[in-house]
C-alpha cells in the first residue's frame, strides 16, 4: 500500500510543482509540510483536504485511488 506522503509527494512531481509552494498554499509552514511527507507529523482528515486543494485534485487521489477505480454502482 502506497502512502498518502509518497503519492503526494508523486502528484507534486508530475505537476512540476515545489514543495514549498504546495506547503503555502496549503497554509503549512514549509518544515511542518516536510515532516508531514517524511513521516515525522501524522496526516490528519483536515491536512488531507487541505493538501489535495492545494494540489487541485481529489482527496482519493492521496490515497492512490483514481477515477478510474472506483467502482460504479450497481
Amino acid at each position: 500500500m502506497i502512502s498518502v506522503a509518497k503519492n503526494t509527494k508523486r502528484i507534486i512531481k508530475e505537476k512540476c510543482l515545489s514543495q514549498g509552494a504546495i506547503a503555502n498554499k496549503a497554509g503549512y509552514d514549509g518544515k511542518v509540510f516536510s515532516n508531514m511527507l517524511n513521516g515525522r507529523k501524522k496526516v490528519t482528515d483536515i491536512d488531507i483536504i487541505r493538501i489535495s486543494q492545494a494540489l487541485n485534485v481529489e482527496p482519493n487521489e492521496l490515497f492512490g485511488i483514481t477515477r478510474s477505480e472506483k467502482k460504479e454502482p450497481k
